[in-house]
C-alpha cells in the first residue's frame, strides 16, 4: 500500500519553479541545441507559465542575440527534410506552415534545394520504389509509384517530367 500512496502522490507533485534567468537560460539552450522557430519557442515557454511581459522580453533577447532566427530555422528545416528525410517541396511547405512560417519566407528559402538534386531524388525514389512493385502491369506500377512520390510531397508535374525522361 505504501508504494501506491507514494506513486499516487507523485502524480500531483508541484512543478518546480524557476527564476526568470533560469528560464531564459533554459530557452537559450533549447535554441542552441537545434534551430527553432517562434512557434516552438512559444510552446516551450508555456511550460513555465510566464507572464506576457516576461515572454516578450525573452523572445526579444533570443532574437537580438540571434539564438532565434526564423530564416535560419527555415533553411535548416528544408535542407534536413529534403536531404535526410527525402521529402518533396509540398510536404516540407505543409509542415513549415504548421509551424506558422510564412509562405513568402518558405518560398524564398527553397533555394536550399538544388534543382539537380531534386530531380535526382525523384528519379532515385522512383527507381527504388518501382523496382519493389512485383507482379503488376507497367501502368499499375507507374500509378502506384506516382501516388507514393506524391505522398512524399513531390509535385505531380515534376514526377511526370521524370517519367518522360525515363
Amino acid at each position: 500500500m505504501g508504494s501506491f500512496v507514494h506513486s499516487f502522490s507523485y502524480l500531483f507533485m508541484e512543478k518546480k519553479s524557476f527564476t526568470f534567468d533560469e528560464i531564459k537560460l533554459k530557452l537559450v539552450n533549447y535554441c542552441v541545441y537545434q534551430d527553432r522557430c517562434h512557434a516552438e519557442v512559444e510552446q516551450k515557454m508555456r511550460e513555465f507559465l510566464l507572464i506576457e511581459e516576461a515572454r516578450d522580453e525573452i523572445i526579444l533577447y533570443l532574437l537580438k542575440e540571434n539564438y532565434l532566427n526564423e530564416e535560419r530555422f527555415t533553411r535548416s528545416y528544408i535542407r534536413g527534410k529534403f536531404y535526410i528525410k527525402h521529402w518533396g517541396r509540398n510536404k516540407i511547405k505543409m509542415h513549415l506552415k504548421q509551424k506558422q512560417i510564412s509562405e513568402k519566407l518558405i518560398n524564398s528559402c527553397f533555394d536550399e534545394i538544388h534543382e539537380d538534386d531534386y530531380e535526382k531524388m525523384i528519379r532515385k525514389i522512383f527507381e527504388d520504389y518501382s523496382s519493389k512493385q512485383k507482379g503488376l502491369q507497367e501502368y499499375q506500377k507507374k500509378s502506384k509509384t506516382i501516388k507514393y512520390l506524391m505522398s512524399r510531397g513531390f509535385e505531380y508535374e515534376k514526377i511526370n517530367d521524370t517519367f518522360d525522361e525515363t
